[in-house]
């Protein structure tokens, strides 16, 4: 086994990949098996390099040349022959005159100028302002073959005219070699970066993964049997169920038909494919986007129940039953998933769920977007069956509400939960391309924490307030309801633009529609917005979300603080999930998000863009 040549932290030069730029590097870490060096530059990327791509500072210091012609002047006073022939027959081995010299260092300093501005930005990274040239920004991917279309013609051009001039053929070679170093830097690919293991654990690592593990099944079955009680306060305590209560085949088995039924509709060749945002390979994986229409069908497919009388609230009398069997089928999802991860190449495993640790692998995901053929099982998850679900389970509640009430209408409490959350839903089928810039499926792998939450925290606890409404019947009048359909409509403006904002802005910067946002460049060739409801708040798609989750409990009234946990949830989430994006944030970009965020704080809002001018992104 070969030994380590540069220790962590050691300051070295290293090589640009696909070029022959060195730059000021510091070594990071090393992987014995692969024998590579992870290094971070100063703009604060990180690569990968082999050992032959590193150099010791010390030899790139200048040395004195010990050639004997020094300066036009100081060879002007020397008593010698002129050594210079005819230009077209320069004598092999022999110096060349002062001004061929100075005119072939002026050539090679043009070609190397030439080179540098040809060089694109390998996997995106821009190294010009780590050289202190002037930022620029990047609309598309197109940029390198534009800039290479133009410079092409002008160096076909200087290769035919050399071909007839009176150079020594030594200049030739050299600027053949520069041309063919031109051609190679505009063509050249993006780096794949090798995957390194999961260094900082979330969720209070493998201690507290295992924790979240058994907690979040235990607080499901508590809430859902608290509402269950005449009095669901947060003192009273449910008596434990028996554990024959909890499972019936039946339910278990209709569990499995909805979430295949789902994944039939998901198959269907209906609906657009788009591609998902570049993995760290480079590769784009496409989604096929039918949310929308597997909603329809699902529609149609309930309809078709209930004409044939089929009594939809056998789902409220086995609530608790349905939540205990989805998340039973969860557990064996997920354990599936973390074996099949086993056998996973290194570049498909999430960045987040490489630890090395079992439970943090396993409850984080460890793939991070497996796939059985072409049917993504993490995208799939995300929006299909607990969010349809979710929609068949309100309307469940509302039936039931008004068999056990006698009612021949639902009240206006139920109406207005149900309302304002089938439209979050068809919302979210509606937009279903833009969760494809989300974290979840940008960053998180597929294990515990995502099948859990979407197969069952979502459908059974974001249904609480419907839930709560059937044992708990509460009557509020109609200016007190119109008042609580204004804040949700305030809630969901926010909430869409936001969103509409973020994903057209990362799908397609160049834009016109959002020709009036300004946008920090960064080195990944992405942009920062720091206009429009970016600019106003930091996340306003959480603020969005917070509100209309303060509209969907007070229908519920103020006797209990039950139906308000959907809404303490939220926030709690929210806010950590501000602060994982932070974490991230940070960790990508190294110190120039530390010298962004300290900028921001020192400007006054009119010049937000100026104190950040300089600063390197990625």
């Amino acid at each position: 086994m070969p030994s380590r040549k540069y220790a962590d932290g050691e300051v070295v030069m290293g090589r640009w990949p696909g070029s022959v730029l060195y730059y000021e590097v510091q070594v990071t870490s090393y992987d014995d098996v692969a024998h590579l060096y992870t290094v971070k530059y100063k703009d604060g990327t990180e690569l990968a390099l082999k050992e032959s791509d590193i150099r010791s500072q010390s030899s790139f210091k200048p040395r004195k040349s010990q050639s004997s012609s020094s300066s036009p002047s100081r060879r002007s006073n020397t008593r010698s022959r002129s050594r210079s022939r005819s230009p077209g027959r320069p004598a092999r081995g022999r110096r060349r005159s002062a001004s061929q010299s100075r005119e072939h260092k002026d050539d090679k300093k043009k070609a190397i100028q030439e080179t540098t501005l040809a060089l694109p930005k390998p996997s995106e990274n821009n190294t010009k302002r780590y050289n202190g040239e002037p930022e620029s920004t990047e609309k598309n991917d197109t940029s390198c073959i534009i800039l290479e279309q133009k410079l092409k013609p002008d160096l076909e051009m200087k290769r035919v005219l050399e071909q007839y001039s009176l150079r020594p053929r030594k200049d030739d070679r050299k600027r053949e070699e520069n041309y063919s170093e031109k051609k190679t830097f505009v063509a050249i690919k993006p780096v794949e970066k090798v995957p390194t293991k999961t260094k900082d654990l979330e969720f209070g690592g493998r201690i507290g993964t295992f924790m979240l593990i058994l907690f979040l099944p235990a607080t499901v079955l508590y809430l859902l049997s608290m509402c269950k009680q005449d009095d669901p306060s947060l003192l009273n305590f449910p008596p434990l169920p028996a554990l024959e209560s909890l499972w019936e085949w039946r339910v278990f088995g209709i569990i499995l038909l909805w979430f295949f039924l789902q994944a039939v509709f998901h198959l269907l060749p209906i609906g657009k494919v788009v591609e998902g945002l570049p993995l760290s390979n480079g590769r784009k994986l496409q989604y096929r986007i039918n949310g929308f229409y597997a909603f329809i069908l699902t529609a149609a497919a309930i309809g078709v129940l209930l004409y044939f009388q089929f009594e939809l609230h056998y789902l409220y009398d086995h609530f608790v039953q349905f939540a205990v069997s989805a998340a039973a089928f969860s557990l064996a999802l997920s354990i599936y998933l973390y074996v099949r991860s086993l056998k996973a190449p290194e570049e498909e495993l999430a960045p987040g769920g490489n630890s090395g640790y079992f439970i943090y692998d396993f409850f984080t995901g460890h793939e991070l977007n497996p796939r059985i053929g072409s049917f993504d099982l993490k995208f799939f998850c995300e929006l299909r069956p607990g969010l349809i679900g979710w929609v068949v389970i309100n309307l469940a509640m509302l039936l039931a509400e008004m068999k056990i009430h006698n009612l021949s209408v639902p009240s206006l409490s139920m109406i207005l939960v149900n309302s304002f959350q089938f439209l979050y839903v068809v919302d979210a089928l509606w937009f279903e391309e833009a969760v494809l810039t989300t974290m979840d499926i940008t960053h998180d792998g597929f294990g515990f924490m995502l099948a859990f939450g979407d197969l069952v925290w979502v459908p059974f606890v974001y249904s609480l307030q419907a839930f709560y409404l059937v044992g708990h019947p509460t009557t509020i009048t109609w200016p007190v309801a119109a008042a609580i359909t204004v804040l949700n409509c305030i809630g969901y403006y926010i909430f869409r633009s936001a969103n509409s904002q973020k994903n057209n802005f990362r799908r397609n910067p160049a834009d016109p529609k959002l020709a009036n946002l300004k946008f920090i460049p960064t080195a990944t060739g992405k942009g920062l917005l720091v206009t429009g409801w970016w600019g106003f708040v930091r996340h306003p798609n959480y603020l969005g979300d917070i509100i209309m989750a303060l509209a969907w409990s007070l229908p519920c009234g103020f006797n209990h603080i039950l139906p308000y946990f959907y809404v303490i949830y939220f926030i709690c989430l929210l806010v950590h999930r501000e602060a994982r994006d932070e974490h991230h944030c940070k960790q990508k970009y190294g110190l120039a998000w530390e010298r962004l965020l300290k900028k921001m704080k020192q400007a006054k809002p009119d010049q937000t863009l100026e104190c950040i001018k300089g600063v390197t992104y990625k």
